[in-house]
């Protein structure tokens, strides 16, 4: 028991650093760069400075590492991770498509800054990921697959994509395909991304690459299945957003098609799956292992 103990206050130890790290990077970036408006910058650190688990960043650095790469090497691909997963979150918030007003516990960028502000931010964030691949990696070849691999994750036929499915779903009769093909593009595929950009920052070979993108995608879904039970189960003040919301406008999710019961098993199993992915690793995925149960497990 005291290992177990001990692993899981490195593995929080490790977690808050690389954090810790994520935030400061993007931090200098954007308020070191005299080319942004203040007004654009504000808002832009606005949504940064909210909070969140970071958790598709950790990832970054987690994967690069349980390939023997360097925290420092993944850093830049981490913070565009994050800046792209910020903008998704400010642009979904918007009147025209969820219209939430709480986001991480406090007011979405359009109740601060007015729906055209919170949509520039958004864009600027989407652009500035890529500025900082291009910018910030330290070795330029491997600039070319990040910035492929993050722009098919997050481009229209990933997360984009996703979201048009998602938007069309709402008040349709969808079965557990339709739910897979949303949860798949618009959440898992940025996870896949995630785990298989810290590989690519530490230089692994293909097979280990596979190996962590599907890693990735399992926990992402995951990841989104919890999502949904949480909007089921859990209420405002836990989460920090609205919660109740799918149900009400009629959105496809896996309780929804699955039921609760049936939904948290399939997380369970893909949890399961997704750490005999890595198992290859050994000792060097310890991390991933434990940020595979934090996604799962978490109670907002």
């Amino acid at each position: 028991m005291t290992n177990i103990n001990s692993t899981e206050v490195n593995f929080k130890q490790r977690y808050e650093h690389a954090l810790t790290a994520v935030n400061k990077v993007m931090e200098g970036y954007l308020v070191h760069d005299p080319g942004v408006p203040d007004i654009l910058r504000q808002a832009m650190l606005y949504s940064l400075r909210a909070g969140g688990k970071r958790l598709r960043p950790v990832m970054v650095i987690l994967a690069c590492e349980a390939c023997g790469g360097e925290e420092i090497v993944a850093l830049p691909a981490a913070a565009a991770m994050e800046m792209i997963h910020t903008y998704s979150l400010i642009h979904d918030d918007l009147p025209a498509m969820d219209d939430d007003d709480l986001r991480r516990g406090q007011p979405t960028s359009h109740k601060v800054f007015g729906d055209g502000i919170a949509i520039l931010a958004g864009d600027a964030l989407l652009t500035y990921a890529f500025h900082t691949l291009a910018l910030h990696v330290h070795k330029d070849y491997l600039v070319s697959p990040l910035v492929k691999e993050l722009s098919e994750a997050a481009g229209a036929a990933g997360m984009i994509g996703g979201q048009v499915a998602d938007l069309n779903s709402h008040k349709s009769l969808g079965d557990l395909n339709a739910v897979k093909y949303i949860h798949t593009h618009k959440t898992a595929m940025m996870f896949r991304a995630a785990a298989r950009m810290g590989a690519f920052c530490a230089e692994a070979d293909n097979r280990t690459i596979g190996m962590l993108g599907d890693y990735g995608l399992k926990i992402g879904l995951a990841f989104q299945i919890i999502d949904d039970l949480l909007d089921v189960t859990s209420n405002t003040r836990e989460m920090g957003k609205q919660t109740q919301k799918d149900q009400d406008s009629g959105k496809l999710t896996y309780p929804s098609v699955m039921g609760v019961e049936e939904s948290s098993r399939h997380a369970e199993q893909l949890l399961a799956d997704a750490k005999n992915a890595i198992v290859k690793l050994g000792p060097d995925g310890e991390f991933l292992v434990h940020l595979a149960d934090t996604l799962i497990h978490r109670k907002n």
